[in-house]
């Protein structure tokens, strides 16, 4: 009886002690760093965007990202979702993000010339002035804890 009660305590101790960085995960950053095209299939009416977003991590813990879900809007339309996930691969594998420095991870996006955003997709294939917007949830991953950060970043 006596080992389920350490068991127990030492469960309770372990939630209380991952609880306590939560706060401090809070304080990674993330930014939209650049927004470039990478090629263009004129056939098929399609271009693909390299995305990269800059972590900063002010803290003393050593963290990672394991996701980041955005929708992506270029002068105000809406282009479509994207997903960055490392999610399969183990925590010693993933983008470190080490105290008192930071990171850059990198999504690609597939851009699709539709009737509601063929203005914009001309300009970003022209090499045009355009104004980003990626609005979303990134995961930050401790080695005891996780949150989910909302974030809406401007670029141009």
């Amino acid at each position: 009886m006596a080992a389920f009660v350490g068991l127990g305590l030492l469960m309770l101790f372990f939630y209380y002690y991952a609880g306590t960085y939560q706060p401090t995960l809070q304080q990674v950053t993330i930014n939209l760093q650049t927004v470039k095209v990478l090629n263009i299939d004129k056939i098929n009416h399609r271009a693909n965007l390299e995305i990269d977003y800059l972590l900063d991590n002010p803290t003393t813990v050593t963290s990672t990202i394991s996701t980041v879900d955005y929708e992506l809007y270029a002068n105000g339309k809406d282009l479509g979702t994207g997903h960055y996930s490392v999610e399969d691969i183990p925590m010693a594998g993933r983008p470190a993000l080490f105290p008192g420095g930071n990171t850059t991870i990198t999504d690609t996006f597939n851009l699709i010339d539709t009737d509601s955003v063929s203005d914009v997709y001309n300009s970003i294939i022209k090499g045009e002035s355009v104004k980003y917007e990626a609005k979303g949830q990134v995961t930050i991953e401790s080695t005891l804890t996780f949150i989910n950060k909302d974030f809406d970043l401007f670029l141009g």
